[in-house]
């Protein structure tokens, strides 16, 4: 036991002279890793449990990391670390099957698991003040099953912009959009000094006076889902563009981006609403101080489009920090769904039974922070997984963001 993960001397980096950082030791990560894990109420009888959870639970999330994408991935993990995984691990009757994750994870109740998430997340979060919030869905499609009539997972997820971490995740029920889900999303965050970021669906008085209760201010998009507001914006920013004031009510900015075939000119204006008149149940916005809006004009090879979106803020005008939030928004769909579906293969992932999808989504959200943590060897988080998948050294490197927390 006291061998696995035994502090080792600093080694040079042959290419910079640089000391590499020493791997933690087995105790850390016992007293870390395995004590997140222990906490998981199990859900079998006693009389069945071959396998302690904990240590079905620690192979599961290392396989995960190291690019798992299902229950035989898993075991096939566990075999191949076998004489690794046995330094820190009781694993009294040896690896378990393919059968025995998979049960596990059908049964495991999904809160288990988002709750030791963000208990280990409370510990390496930074500063919340002038963090950007992103609030968006994702429908896991794999997940999906006609003949049994089981419809597709979609999770409601909380982005940290700054610090690369999904803050926390809940399920939208059947039946339902993700208007119910964001309040329970919005109560498991401490926001305070945060900027909340969400699409038109979640631009609802409610929702919006549960970000003020919480201390924290809001961009929401706005949509012709509330039309007679829109309509209304829509007319009276017309007649502002044509005599637009130097006041500090009233504030643009202008930016030119090019890309592939494509050139973007994107203005931004953020007008104070006492700019506008009495807009159309201004008093139901709570701390409702800015009116946002954003040209985005695309020439493309082929032809050009030109899109006006509006926004809802608390925020006090200033159109460069609404450009960059606004940009910021849109990093959830980026920076976390993309890579989801891309890197974890989630979207062709075809487990469906039991809790099982909503606990391996979670054990790919946890895997994904972990490996942005990690930051010495600067490669893309797919050639991490491979680099995790084949060096125990460097697995260990990355369990060292356990140990922070």
């Amino acid at each position: 036991m006291a061998k696995g993960f035994a502090p080792r001397l600093e080694a040079k980096n042959k290419k910079t002279g640089t000391r590499l950082q020493s791997l933690p030791s087995i105790s850390e990560v016992q007293d870390n890793l395995l004590s997140y894990v222990e906490e998981v109420k199990d859900p079998r009888s006693p009389r069945t449990q071959k396998h302690l959870l904990k240590d079905i639970l620690v192979i599961a999330i290392l396989a995960v990391i190291a690019g798992a994408e299902g229950w035989e991935d898993m075991e096939s993990y566990g075999l191949s670390k076998s004489l690794w995984l046995k330094e820190f691990l009781v694993l009294p009757n040896g690896i378990p099957s393919d059968d025995t994750f998979r049960r596990i994870f059908e049964r495991i109740d999904p809160t288990e698991l988002e709750r030791i998430l963000a208990r280990w997340l409370q510990g390496i979060l930074g500063s919340w003040v002038g963090e950007v919030v992103s609030i968006d869905g994702k429908c896991l499609r794999g997940s999906y099953d006609r003949e049994k009539g089981i419809k597709a997972l979609s999770l409601l997820t909380a982005w940290a912009g700054k610090q690369q971490l999904i803050l926390g995740q809940v399920k939208v029920e059947n039946k339902s959009n993700e208007i119910p889900a964001i309040p329970t999303l919005l109560k498991l965050l401490d926001l305070q000094e945060a900027v909340v970021t969400i699409d038109a669906i979640g631009t609802q008085v409610e929702i919006v006076r549960q970000i003020q209760a919480q201390k924290a201010d809001y961009v929401l998009a706005l949509k012709k889902n509330h039309p007679t507001l829109y309509t209304q914006l829509e007319e009276e920013f017309k007649s502002l563009r044509k005599s637009p004031d130097d006041s500090s009510e009233f504030s643009d900015e202008q930016r030119l981006e090019k890309g592939l075939h494509r050139l973007e000119k994107r203005r931004v204006w953020a007008i104070s609403v006492s700019k506008f008149t009495h807009l159309h149940h201004q008093e139901q916005w709570c701390g409702l101080q800015t009116i946002v809006v954003v040209e985005r004009i695309r020439h493309l090879w082929n032809k050009t489009t030109r899109e006006v979106q509006f926004y809802l803020s608390s925020l006090s005008a200033n159109a460069s920090l609404f450009g960059k939030i606004i940009r910021q928004h849109w990093e959830i769909k980026n920076q976390v769904h993309w890579i989801l579906d891309v890197t974890f293969n989630e979207d062709s992932c075809r487990i469906r039974s039991g809790h099982s999808p909503h606990n391996l989504a979670l054990l790919r959200h946890w895997a994904l922070n972990v490996l942005r943590q990690e930051t010495t060897l600067q490669r893309s988080l797919r050639q991490k997984q491979k680099r995790a998948a084949m060096n125990n050294d460097y697995m260990t490197t990355i369990l060292k963001a356990f140990c922070q927390a």
